[in-house]
């Protein structure tokens, strides 16, 4: 399959031989996709959000993935504490995170869909006027549920991320996904190919901005991100993870910026997480913060990992470029050199 892709180009795939097998087996086995669907998907080539925290610029990927607004909104909430001073893993900072957290996800269910075919208030979501009105909304001391903003509308074990960067200054940083475990686990005989299951990213309550429509795209919650000093990048990184991954990915930026980590650091420190609900702890946070949280109403609830594997790359001030993985998976750094990396009709 991939040799033939190779060879033949995507067009193999999206409406020829190997489309054509993708169909028969659908319609032999009761599946909804037909020739037809695949001839005519197209990519859609969307801007990315753009916001700023503590004078760097970040850049993330925009809908109909929820992961770069929400990454933005959360850091504008954020921008307004000395988080510095709070401290990485303290149980004042970890309140503090999941406050705003619940804020994004009261947002991303109002207000996020396919913005082909609903409006999305990207702007006003992104807005540091927006964050200033919400972070009034905060309560330091308690846990609490929170509402949607008052706008008018205008994640997975088999998803992959992958961080690159050249001498050049050039940045590649992307997540793919089957959405589950081997995604719908169904294979198309012969091919090696396993369908995925994204349609279970859809909102199943109906007349909501994410809710299933003809033609329409789901919200994700992928969060390839690039975080640029001076107008120059500085670090990008992004992690499989499902509805943990913009929540992670904020965490690792924060912990550069805020808590001076380095980048290996910030891709391994113990993670939190909640969309409101039960608050997901890694077992790497000590107790005491734990019971911490419980005394200001968190529902705590200890786990393994909270996402996947973040890796990413950071240029150094002496023209390194460091690259990095943590544990939570089986990736790892690797660098090469001594000319292109594809030579003549090879790959």
């Amino acid at each position: 399959t991939l040799r033939s892709i190779a060879r033949e180009g995507d067009g193999v795939l999206y409406g020829g031989r190997l489309g054509e097998e993708v169909a028969e087996d659908m319609a032999q086995n009761g599946g909804l996709v037909t020739l037809e669907d695949l001839t005519s998907y197209e990519v859609r080539e969307r801007k990315p959000v753009r916001g700023a925290y503590r004078g760097h610029e970040v850049v993330s990927m925009g809908p109909t993935s929820s992961g770069g607004v929400h990454i933005i909104q959360a850091l504008n909430l954020l921008e307004g504490f000395d988080v510095k001073r709070m401290g990485y893993g303290s149980v004042e900072y970890f309140h503090l995170l999941l406050e705003a957290l619940k804020v994004c996800w009261a947002d991303r269910f109002a207000f996020l869909g396919d913005p082909e075919q609903v409006p999305v208030p990207v702007e006003e979501l992104t807005s540091k006027e927006y964050a200033e009105k919400r972070r009034g909304e905060l309560d330091m001391e308690r846990a609490r549920a929170y509402k949607a903003g008052d706008l008018a509308p205008v994640e997975s074990a088999n998803t992959t991320h992958l961080t690159v960067a050249d001498s050049e200054g050039n940045v590649v940083t992307m997540t793919h996904t089957l959405n589950d475990a081997f995604g719908s686990r169904v294979m198309v005989p012969g091919m090696g190919m396993l369908m995925n299951n994204c349609m279970a990213l859809f909102d199943p309550h109906a007349g909501r901005p994410n809710s299933v429509g003809s033609g329409k795209r789901m919200v994700s919650s992928m969060s390839p991100s690039i975080i640029f000093k001076d107008g120059k990048p500085w670090f990008a990184l992004g992690t499989p993870g499902g509805i943990r991954i913009f929540a992670s990915v904020l965490q690792g930026i924060v912990n550069v910026i805020d808590h001076g980590m380095s980048l290996q650091e910030a891709v391994e420190a113990p993670r939190i997480w909640t969309q409101g609900g039960v608050v997901e702890v890694e077992s790497g946070v000590p107790e005491p913060v734990r019971e911490g949280l419980r005394r200001r109403g968190h529902k705590v609830s200890v786990v393994e990992k909270v996402a996947g594997g973040m890796n990413g790359v950071m240029f150094g001030e002496d023209g390194m470029i460091q690259g990095v993985a943590c544990w939570r998976a089986d990736g790892s750094p690797a660098g090469f050199s001594g000319g292109p990396a594809r030579g003549g009709g090879g790959y």
